[in-house]
């Protein structure tokens, strides 16, 4: 690497693809901070396809464009660069590093087919990137590592790869390896060395940038001596990987082997996933056309990073579930494209950005649309034909038209008003499905309320048009406690989710507390006497019913049992009564909430042959119900969940000592894989309801948890008694 020429693109014009060999697909991973847009920007000014102020013709930001991420002054949603680098189409996709929108990481990830991790000098690596490169290594995506940040005071390139092969290269340390080493300018004001050059270890050139251009000279003898035992280990580590297997032994017996011969193992290793190495990169300083170490990354993504055609055969079935065969990167084949992002525009409407596996996307074509698989993210299952409208390449807001889009390339379809995040798109004649990718589940709720009667109006719309762009959000209509309610992946994803209703779907809405499906029962048996007897003149109520209510096991609902002898109650009005007493159980007999677990036994009653009525014998029963609880002992019964929590051995103990502070039962702990516990517990649902935040911090970052309903049991008589005054005083 750092020997072959170079060739920019040309900025205002989209680069196009003719062939699936001249794409690569990309996605830059890495923690918040770490400098991933900073470094799509470097790399596209690179690239000729901005202006030195990191601008697309229109003045806009190549990413980071949305008005929410310039408020948040973050990332917030998955983006494409598309650049063109020695005639190769590179689709750059720039993804956040907060952990609420790992749900674009994961679109991110799909689309891809390589992943450049970006890691801070200065910060380190987080938790949550390592389990991210796990996931990449168990699939086997071929992945490279860019430094950045190696301005700041605290950089230290020598230390950061260290950390990286401990990290990245934990099963081979051999397979992580610097491709350049840097070369320090004299020191600046503030006393800080800046990197000002590489020194590449396999060309033993130097590649100077002091000067704002890349200059390519001999290495001094000093600059050579630096390079020596890192150019034998990353010589060692590739033949190492070679398929060549005389090659080690031609090396180790004095063989100085060939600069070409070299790079060609480095790239099919790179390719193949089983080699990964470190480069360097910094933004352009002002003036200055390119980036340090920006042509050597593009030049490595080039080629070393797959071709679309290298990509694994992907799995199809038609949408009723009958098998189909498998569809290769072939722009002839069937048509298969899958909708990795969707969002809306205020002029165009729906945009969906697509990657197609097999066959050719093109303009004004009917193409069949099947979402299956997230029906329990309030994404119905849907089959339906569309027609495509323009096809379009995204740099910044600039969306730039295209006559078609080839198997392997990414780009933006206007006006697929079914298409949700996670489609397929298929042939009208022919259609297919693709799995959906694995989704992280939101666990963290935000109950809202609409702000005015407008607001009301619009509201169902909005939701529905917001879950449709984020299958990592989910929507509840809860029917015990009648709130609306957002599932989120964290607070910054619940206040993105808020923007995006008050700013493009025009919804405002206010947070209100979230409730959790609490239930009542007796605590012991009590009886009760319904009277409603009233005459005013006219047609008469009468009714009178006894009655008796014990507790049953947890689980059995309610039973009613009628023991009336003698037609105390006439037999046409004992189905009334049932339906009095049922009624008022819905509606609860302490704090409002469902009765349940109980056998409600009629023993008894009155009537009159001509006021009596079914309405009269339910509002009996309703009484009857409502004064044995008045007289009895009423339990307020709690959800409780069954929890599983994913967390590195090290944190197992303060995960376990939160579970404990939260009224939560740890029945069972295991191995899950080096290094990793998984921790089950039983414990009540309104004890988590922001532990999706909290088990973040206890973890630092590094913690998952999944959660399903076990059964409700007894709130304690203190936390009972505060909800009830919580209820008496309507809050």
């Amino acid at each position: 690497m750092g020997a072959t020429s170079h060739q920019a693109g040309a900025a205002g014009r989209a680069p196009a693809a003719d062939r699936p060999s001249s794409l690569r697909n990309v996605v830059l991973v890495g923690h918040s901070g770490a400098g991933k847009t900073t470094l799509v920007e470097a790399l596209a000014l690179t690239a000729g396809a901005v202006n030195r102020a990191g601008r697309v013709e229109d003045g806009t930001a190549v990413s980071d464009y949305d008005e929410i991420e310039h408020r948040q002054q973050r990332s917030v949603q998955l983006s494409l660069v598309p650049v063109e680098w020695a005639g190769i189409k590179i689709n750059i996709l720039d993804t956040p590093g907060y952990a609420d929108f790992v749900g674009e990481l994961r679109a991110g990830l799909r689309a891809a087919d390589a992943a450049l991790f970006v890691v801070s000098s200065s910060d380190g690596i987080d938790g949550a990137t390592r389990m991210v490169w796990d996931e990449c290594a168990a699939v086997g995506m071929p992945r490279a590592i860019v430094v950045t940040h190696l301005e700041a005071a605290r950089a230290d390139y020598a230390q950061m790869t260290a950390v990286c092969g401990e990290i990245f290269g934990a099963d081979d340390p051999d397979a992580v390896i610097p491709l350049y080493l840097p070369l320090y300018g004299p020191p600046g004001p503030d006393g800080h060395t800046p990197v000002a050059g590489l020194l590449g270890l396999l060309s033993r050139r130097v590649y100077d940038y002091t000067s704002g251009e890349r200059v390519e000279r001999d290495p001094e003898p000093a600059e050579l001596d630096l390079i020596s035992d890192a150019r034998s280990r990353l010589i060692e580590g590739i033949i190492a990987e070679s398929e060549d297997e005389s090659l080690m032994d031609r090396y180790l017996g004095g063989e100085d082997i060939d600069f070409k011969t070299l790079v060609d193992d480095l790239e099919r290793a790179v390719a193949r996933g089983t080699f990964h190495p470190v480069l360097m990169a910094a933004p352009a300083a002002d003036g200055a056309r390119q980036g340090l170490g920006t042509v050597e990354l593009l030049e490595l993504i080039t080629g070393a990073f797959p071709t679309p055609l290298e990509r694994a055969a992907v799995s199809v079935t038609a949408p009723d579930g009958a098998e189909r065969p498998d569809v290769t990167c072939d722009p002839d084949g069937p048509l298969v494209a899958e909708v990795v992002k969707t969002s809306s525009d205020p002029y165009v409407g729906r945009v969906s950005l697509v990657r197609v596996f097999s066959g050719t996307l093109r303009p004004e074509e009917t193409v069949h649309v099947s979402g299956h698989g997230l029906a329990d993210r309030g994404h119905e299952d849907h089959d339906v034909d569309e027609r495509i409208g323009t096809l379009t390449s995204p740099f910044g807001k600039q969306q730039r038209t295209l006559t078609q889009v080839i198997a392997g390339d990414l780009a933006c379809v206007a006006k697929l008003t079914r298409a949700e995040t996670g489609d397929t798109l298929s042939a009208k004649d022919r259609p297919l499905l693709m799995e959906p990718w694995p989704m992280p589940d939101p666990l963290l709720p935000l109950a809202i309320a609409a702000h005015s009667k407008a607001d009301e109006d619009k509201l169902s719309q909005g939701l529905a048009r917001l879950v449709a762009e984020d299958p990592t959000m989910r929507l509840e209509q809860n029917p015990d406690t009648h709130q609306v309610v957002l599932w989120c992946l964290g607070e910054a994803h619940q206040d993105v989710a808020l923007e995006r209703l008050r700013s493009r779907y025009g919804v405002q809405v206010d947070p209100v507390p979230h409730k959790v499906s609490l239930r009542e029962t007796f605590g012991a048996k009590a009886s009760g006497r319904g009277r409603h007897v009233k005459q005013s003149g006219g047609h008469g109520q009468f009714a009178i019913c006894e009655i008796e209510v014990e507790p049953l096991p947890p689980g059995s609902g309610i039973e009613f049992v009628d023991k009336v002898v003698g037609g105390a109650v006439p037999r046409q009005f004992i189905p009334s009564v049932e339906k009095g007493v049922r009624t008022q159980a819905a509606r609860g007999v302490a704090a409002g909430h469902p009765l349940v677990d109980v056998r409600i036994t009629l023993l008894d009653g009155k009537a009159h042959s001509v006021d009596s009525s079914d309405a009269a014998f339910q509002t009996a029963g309703a009484l009857a119900l409502r004064e044995a609880a008045a007289e009895a002992r009423i339990h307020l019964l709690e959800p409780v969940a069954e929890l599983s929590v994913l967390v590195p051995d090290e944190y197992v103990g303060p995960v376990m000592s939160d579970l404990a502070g939260r009224r939560g039962r740890v029945v069972g702990t295991e191995q899950a894989g080096a290094g990793r516990t998984e921790v089950r517990a039983e414990i009540p649902e309104i004890e988590i309801g922001r532990y999706a935040v909290e088990l973040r911090s206890v973890s630092h970052g590094t913690g998952r948890f999944t959660r399903a309903y076990a059964r409700h049991e007894p709130m304690p008589p203190q936390i009972a008694d505060k909800v009830r005054e919580q209820a008496e005083k309507g809050i």
